[in-house]
């Protein structure tokens, strides 16, 4: 009876490992086909199934798309909107969850919940006016008008003030005690101990901003200002569709986000295993 059962459970372990095993070979394929097709021959036929690997490397490809094309100065438009909507968004969420989860005032609660239903309204229902209001500020096709509307989230504040209240309030009374103000709270004892928040966050908004294509493509009418996502599109126009520029500048996306969930996945995993505490 025991052998029996131990072998139900070896067989139900194994095909469990199979199953997750195919899953991630479904998910990593498209990954491969871009990244193989990156380095293939111009006249390659990249549809073809049978020709998944390529016959020769062509690192030249990289070199197309970073010399002939303005693909680097996307690049570096990306890294700076990306950054400054990164950082600006992580300071003003905390801040703001901050006054809501600590300090006291008059309609506090009032006027969260009112912050917090505005996560109801579709990005797309205020785009018109978001650009109407920057193009009487002349912030059109600058680097203002890409980074300025992306540096205030209501799900990072919402996200990060109930992280904030899950924090014991007698460390908040004994720094108050020891003489500092409620910055110094909020500087010394609150962002310390929300490292594994403030990382979540981090990679979230970083992704969301590095991979966002709708609103640059409005706000910017000029290549110099384009980002990655814009300018990978751009590249229909430019060359027709070569398939294996396209895939070469995909992968050049996504390396940094790569690069930021690598080093960022030990605080985003214990952020969410905080919260599954928590909760």
């Amino acid at each position: 009876m025991a052998m029996t059962r131990q072998k139900k459970l070896l067989i139900t372990y194994s095909l469990s490992y199979v199953f997750l095993i195919a899953v991630g070979i479904s998910m990593l394929a498209p990954l491969l086909w871009m990244v193989s097709t990156s380095v293939k021959s111009p006249d390659a036929d990249v549809l073809n199934p049978a020709q998944f690997l390529p016959e020769k490397i062509h690192w030249e490809n990289y070199r197309t798309v970073m010399v002939e094309t303005n693909f680097g100065r996307a690049l570096f438009n990306s890294f700076l909107v990306t950054i400054s909507v990164t950082f600006g968004q992580v300071l003003t969420s905390s801040l703001a969850a901050f006054a809501f989860a600590r300090l006291k005032f008059v309609g506090r609660d009032r006027i969260f919940f009112a912050y917090l239903a505005t996560m109801m309204i579709p990005g797309a229902v205020t785009m018109i006016p978001v650009f109407i209001l920057l193009r009487q500020l002349h912030w059109v096709n600058t680097y203002w008008g890409l980074i300025i509307p992306g540096m205030f989230s209501a799900y990072g504040t919402f996200m990060l003030r109930q992280f904030f209240m899950g924090i014991s309030s007698e460390l908040e009374d004994a720094a108050i005690i020891d003489g500092c103000s409620a910055l110094g709270v909020y500087w010394h004892v609150i962002l310390p101990l929300s490292k594994p928040a403030l990382a979540t966050l981090t990679i979230l908004t970083f992704m969301g901003s590095w991979r966002n294509f709708m609103w640059p493509l409005i706000i910017t009418h000029t290549r110099d200002k384009f980002t990655l996502p814009v300018a990978l599109a751009q590249f229909q126009e430019m060359f027709g569709v070569q398939w294996t520029l396209m895939m070469a500048g995909s992968v050049i996306m996504i390396i940094p986000m790569l690069v930021v969930f690598i080093f960022g996945q030990r605080y985003f995993v214990e952020g969410i295993q905080l919260g599954a505490l928590k909760g």
